[in-house]
């Protein structure tokens, strides 16, 4: 890290982007979620590295290494079902199966980014965030399962990962940006 950095700290997480027909078929079922519950638009990730406070270079940095890293590699994803969490950030969700190679690749990243996970990893896909009712968060999973009855069961590979600037103070989202895509497997 350059010692003369005088960038500003700031918020970043990694996410692992599905290919593009899978986030066209994502950005649907987000976008009718939206229609009827509200909520602000983003990307469809899964998230590898979450909240993490850091300088824009080291964080570059971290996620360059990383990815050159001779033990990550392309890994196939898998969607167990739909469900609904406690969080603004974790409203409705695709969860994904936590196979050795996701948990790996979190793992990996995580240490190159100095992140400590606060509780065990769980991997997903969240298609909608807000502060619903545990009502209308159910009517929400309900509704995917309604507009895509095979999304349980789809499967992807991963072999993007990006590094965002997320500042989670900022629910709107309209201050997060891509920073840098890396891409799995290749030096």
């Amino acid at each position: 890290m350059d010692p003369t950095d005088q960038s500003p700290e700031e918020v970043y997480s990694v996410w692992a982007l599905p290919p593009e027909p899978v986030r066209d078929r994502l950005r649907g079922l987000m976008a009718g979620l939206r229609a009827a519950h509200g909520g602000p638009p983003f990307e469809p990730h899964a998230t590898v590295v979450g909240a993490v406070r850091m300088r824009r270079p080291a964080a570059i940095q971290a996620l360059r290494a990383a990815a050159a890293a001779a033990d990550v590699a392309p890994y196939t994803a898998r969607v167990t079902g739909v469900a609904r969490g406690d969080f603004f950030y974790q409203c409705v969700y695709l969860l994904l199966e936590p196979t050795p190679e996701v948990i790996h690749t979190s793992d990996h990243f995580c240490a190159h980014f100095g992140f400590q996970r606060s509780t065990p990893y769980m991997p997903h896909v969240s298609l909608l965030y807000g502060d619903l009712t545990d009502e209308e968060k159910e009517a929400a999973r309900k509704k995917v399962e309604e507009m895509d009855s095979e999304i349980s069961g789809l499967q992807f590979e991963i072999s993007e990962l990006a590094l965002y600037r997320t500042d989670t103070e900022d629910k709107s989202l309209e201050s997060w940006e891509l920073v840098e895509v890396c891409h799995l497997g290749k030096k």
